[in-house]
This record gives C-alpha cells, structure tokens and sequence, in this order.
C-alpha cells in the first residue's frame, strides 16, 4: 500500500464526472501532508510521462480520473475519463 491508495480509493467512490478538491481535502484523504512538489502543476499532470511511474498519478489512473492543478496553486481538477473501448484487431 502507497499513500496514495486513500485517494484511489476515494476517486473510486466518487459519482461525480469532475470536482475540485483542496489541497487541505486531499491531506485528509491521505492522512499525511503533501511534498512541496505538489505545488508544480507537472506533478500533477497524469499525461506527462506516463514512463515514469508516480504513485500520485497511478492512483489518479488507476481511479479513471484526470488530475489538473488549478491556477489558484491550491486546488486540483478530477476529470473522469471514458473508458475507451478497444476493437479487435482484424
């Protein structure tokens, strides 16, 4: 277990196509403070080098959510994302 799997399962739950939680919020998802790294908007960025394996992106992933830092530097977007569907190949 990371400690990010809180927040998996958290985005999981949730029914809503797109929310904006606070840093704060997310904090008490995990039960531990965010690293200053946090603050960069790549950190968040769950399209952004998808080689390398971040466990706060992973568990964005894993949930089916887009995580976005917002402007404001406090708050971040979840954006569910449609499950793509893939054909068989002929």
């Amino acid at each position: 277990m990371n400690d990010y799997d809180a927040l998996r399962d958290y985005l999981m739950r949730q029914k809503q196509a797109e929310f904006v939680l606070t840093y704060e919020q997310i904090e008490e998802i995990i039960g531990a403070a965010l690293p200053r790294a946090a603050n960069r908007a790549s950190w968040w960025d769950t399209s952004r080098s998808p080689d390398i394996k971040m466990p706060q992106r992973e568990a964005c992933i894993a949930a089916g959510f887009k995580a976005t830092r917002m402007p404001d530097g406090q708050t971040v977007r979840f954006t569910k994302q449609k499950s793509e569907r893939r054909r068989p190949v002929s």
